[in-house]
């Protein structure tokens, strides 16, 4: 039906179940979609040729807007509890905690190093960051169909923006769900916007944004796009939802995590840095055959 999913990187626990899904979408219209996307690792990079790409964290982390000593505090943090956040043995409940205060001191940090909002997109410039491969035909043809693009994101909002921005893809259809930075007036970093959105309440933060959903209700129909397990609740607040299709792209410590995403992820794409399948996908259910 789709070539692309018989790709070696693409790994299905119900093949037929993934087919029935796509012609019932396909069969809606592209007028009853939308599209929910994770964004660090899921629509960046996770690696190119050979080294790890950065996440927006990152982007501001290894930059020259940080002294050593915060760069230094920052690796600290990262080295404890990234750790929790990928160990499979410990329940949500568990880590939940522990990842907040991850980022309130990541956040906390980043605060005193007193950053000025006009640098940022010179950071992002001279960063590695990439978009997948494939990325300008799934951000243009999102929005010549004009489908919305729903970006759940637990990094930081402003880099985001500027990294799609600089790209050339930032259409009216792609809506952000981050950490913002707010900055005082003379445009230094004083603190982040409202709730802080960590890797699992993207849910809750997209539900407090209820304006959107009113215009999402004619939009029964989800593709949903992650790089972890936290990700697959992104979609909680999607209100009389008929079908949802969740493609995983697993990027890293493949063979102990394997099993956990087929059973939760519909597709899983295994160390695949690029947007083939989704941009096939939506091809398919736009009727671009």
């Amino acid at each position: 039906m789709i070539p692309e999913l018989n790709n070696p990187s693409v790994c299905m626990r119900d093949p037929q179940r993934v087919q029935d899904i796509l012609m019932s979408m396909q069969k809606s219209g592209s007028n009853t979609l939308q599209v929910i996307s994770d964004f660090d690792m899921t629509l960046t990079r996770f690696a190119y040729e050979g080294k790890r790409c950065p996440t927006c964290h990152n982007i501001l982390d290894n930059s020259k807007l940080i002294s050593n000593d915060c760069k230094e505090k920052l690796k600290e943090l990262l080295n404890t509890y990234y750790p929790i956040e990928i160990d499979s043995s410990r329940s949500i409940e568990e880590k939940l905690p522990l990842m907040v205060e991850w980022w309130t001191k990541a956040h906390d940090l980043l605060v005193e190093q007193r950053i000025r909002k006009d640098l940022l997109a010179t950071v992002v410039r001279e960063s590695e960051a990439r978009l997948r491969e494939g990325f300008q035909l799934f951000f243009n043809h999102l929005h010549e169909h004009s489908i919305p693009l729903l970006i759940f994101s637990a990094g930081i909002g402003d880099i985001l923006e500027e990294v799609i921005r600089q790209a050339g893809v930032f259409h009216s259809n792609v809506k952000v769900f981050s950490n913002y930075m707010d900055f005082d007036e003379s445009g230094v970093l004083k603190a982040f916007k409202g709730e802080l959105i960590h890797i699992y309440n993207k849910r809750e933060g997209a539900l407090l944004n209820t304006g959107h959903f009113q215009e999402l209700r004619t939009r029964p129909n989800v593709l949903l796009l992650g790089d972890s397990l936290g990700d697959l609740t992104m979609a909680d607040g999607v209100q009389d939802m008929e079908n949802i299709l969740k493609i995983g792209f697993l990027n890293d410590k493949v063979e102990e995590r394997k099993q956990s995403y087929l059973d939760s992820y519909d597709i899983v794409l295994v160390k695949d840095e690029t947007l083939e399948v989704p941009n096939a996908v939506l091809l398919y259910l736009t009727g671009n055959k």
